[in-house]
């Protein structure tokens, strides 16, 4: 059985009211939608907080998804629309995910590369949340253009727009590395 045939199994089955299900869905997509959360809010706690709620959302809102095929895209959809209500409530924060500050704080391995991949952390943070949503579930998450117009609820004409503006702005950004 592949990845979606057995998606589609575990989601109705969830959707029945099946708890173990759900938490298997969530064992496997669980990690992917923090990560999501944490590139775009940029604060591991945040970003937890984030993706339990979503998840919540998720389980509380499962009866209504009718196309079982597309569980994946829905929760991601879920997760970016509260980091974008997030983001919105309170004024974005340039703080670095703990793994590259880790890194930065080793003596020996603070080199050019090092701070251009803070720099470039800190330029994707200063995206508008309009940009850096797409930006992120493309580029660091992979989603298609067709799949990121299903999580933002838009068209993807519109998505390459958001992209090609973030994509702009961070060209801007590390053009001053050179």
């Amino acid at each position: 059985m592949d990845r979606k045939t057995d998606d589609i199994h575990l989601v109705s089955a969830a959707q029945r009211g099946d708890l173990i299900a759900f938490e298997l869905l969530v064992r496997r997509y669980g990690t992917p939608a923090y990560r999501v959360a944490l590139r775009i809010l940029g604060n591991p706690t945040d970003a937890e907080d984030v993706t339990q709620d979503s998840l919540l959302q998720a389980w509380q809102a499962l009866p209504t998804l009718r196309d079982r095929r597309l569980f994946s895209t829905w929760l991601y959809r879920i997760v970016t629309n509260r980091c974008l209500n997030a983001l919105r409530s309170r004024r974005a924060t340039e703080v670095l995910p703990n793994e590259i500050e880790d890194e930065a704080r080793r003596p020996n391995h603070v080199t050019e590369s090092r701070r251009q991949l803070q720099a470039l952390w800190r330029a994707i943070m200063r995206l508008t949340p309009e940009q850096r949503a797409p930006f992120v579930l493309r580029e660091l998450e992979g989603l298609s253009y067709e799949e990121i117009a299903e999580v933002l609820g838009t068209t993807v004409p519109a998505v390459k727009g958001r992209l090609h503006r973030a994509r702009l702005a961070l060209l801007e950004a590390i053009g001053a590395w050179r």
